[in-house]
């Protein structure tokens, strides 16, 4: 059995990343410092299951990285751990820097302290591109990242390049537009509209909630990520794309449609309220996803209706997911400091 690393694993992505490597029988090594947006419910079903093992560790801490890398000497790494939330790199540019590109850089010097080959699958955001007001960018388009989150990320990319180059890592480079799904933090869009449908609460929409943002179920994502992970040619960059852009609006008006036939008794009393805009937000993300449909032969298959209908299933049949995180940690609006 292949064992394989990921960084991040307790987090939204990554804990789903863990349970679809798992049923594709691989040997999974969580690794996660458990910040904020890191829940312990995320992977609470998978603490008898022996092929799985779980590390709280810092990727800072690259005595203790290193130590588990040459232990384990896995097959292949996939890099989630990051810090995410643009609100939050508005009020804290430090916390981003530190884990975003510190930790890339850390982990990077434990591969390298590794006899064996390690094959890092680094996963990006399509935020790296900024505004992309016409069109759909490419893996050529010229990074313009507007946030400290986005600036960060950037940052670790361009570093995961100059260690292809320089010192031979066999890397690839991810970038995907956003995610929504299972045990996703709610201080996100889709699980914050969820989380306030169910208990009518208003829906925050930022300015007039125009901004354009591009959607894909996290399963589709998990399944491109092992496909290049396994067919990806090392030093490349892939857009993992859905090709299907909603305002943030319409994505309130999607939701609202849905738990309308959920026998929800809010949903009627439910509100869309337009709150004031984040400083300096990106109008439109959009991902040319050309190459990967080309190469690779992949292509996303759940539709935006199917994956919000089954995303909110899961919320309303795992309510305690939201009682596991702190009220306080989400429910004050961010990103208005400076």
């Amino acid at each position: 059995m292949k064992k394989v690393v990921v960084t991040g694993g307790s987090g939204f992505i990554g804990s789903n990343l863990v349970k679809y490597l798992l049923k594709k029988k691989y040997f999974v090594i969580n690794i996660d410092k458990l910040s904020y947006s890191a829940n312990p419910y995320n992977t609470s079903d998978l603490k008898k299951s022996k092929n799985y093992i779980f590390f709280k560790v810092d990727l800072n801490n690259k005595k203790k990285i290193t130590k588990i890398l040459k232990k384990y000497k896995p097959f292949g790494i996939f890099n989630l751990a990051a810090e995410t939330h643009v609100d939050r790199s508005i009020d804290n540019p430090k916390n981003f820097i530190h884990s975003n590109i510190l930790g890339t850089y850390n982990l990077l010097e434990s591969i390298l302290s590794c006899k064996q080959k390690i094959r890092l699958v680094h996963i990006s955001t399509d935020e790296v591109y900024g505004d992309i007001i016409k069109g759909r960018s490419d893996e050529k388009y010229p990074y313009n990242p507007s946030s400290p989150y986005s600036s960060s990320k950037a940052s670790a990319d361009l570093l995961i390049k100059s260690y292809i180059r320089t010192y031979k890592i066999p890397a690839i480079i991810t970038n995907c537009c956003n995610n929504y799904g299972p045990n996703q933090f709610p201080e996100k869009l889709i699980p914050k509209l969820i989380f306030n449908i169910i208990n009518n609460k208003p829906l925050p929409i930022y300015g007039r909630g125009r901004n354009s943002r591009e959607w894909m179920h996290v399963q589709d994502h998990c399944e491109a990520l092992l496909l290049i992970f396994l067919k990806g040619k090392i030093g490349e960059s892939y857009n993992i794309g859905s090709g299907m852009n909603l305002k943030n609006i319409d994505i309130a008006k999607r939701l609202l449609k849905i738990t309308k036939y959920k026998s929800l008794k809010n949903y009627k009393k439910t509100k869309i309220k337009f709150v004031k805009d984040r400083p300096g937000h990106d109008f439109r993300y959009a991902l040319n996803n050309k190459k990967i449909k080309k190469v690779l032969g992949w292509k996303a298959k759940i539709s935006l209706d199917s994956g919000l209908s089954q995303t909110i299933d899961w919320y309303l049949n795992n309510r305690i997911f939201f009682t596991s995180v702190s009220k306080k940690l989400y429910i004050n609006r961010l990103g208005l400091k400076k």
